[in-house]
């Protein structure tokens, strides 16, 4: 039995955020930089194979917004939405910070 493969792909707000994360990374570690790049895409990656691993969202569950889930690459949160076949990453953000905010305007 082979499984469900779903196609993720990631919002041009998600692009950006690893782009700003990259970037701020880079200028101290170019290393480190590409560790994390690494870890945050290989991570995103696995939903294909299994979309419903992440938790739903806890700052969205309290507005009863139930659809959409988070992987953790410590500390970057990765938010994403399955519909159909496909996974949409719509978020990368920094899980050190108070997101609530940025979660409720871009996501609701």
């Amino acid at each position: 039995m082979t499984k469900a493969v779903y196609q993720a792909l990631w919002t041009q707000s998600a692009q950006q955020d690893l782009r700003k994360i990259i970037e701020y990374i880079n200028a101290d570690s170019e290393i480190k930089a590409r560790r994390v790049y690494l870890a945050i895409k290989e991570k995103a990656d696995n939903l294909r194979q299994m979309p419903l691993q992440g938790r739903i969202v806890p700052e969205l569950r309290y507005y009863n917004v139930l659809t959409y889930r988070e992987l953790i690459s410590p500390p970057w949160r990765i938010i994403y939405k399955t519909e159909g076949k496909k996974v949409w990453v719509f978020a990368v953000i920094d899980g050190r910070r108070n997101v609530e905010d940025l979660l409720i305007d871009r996501l609701i």
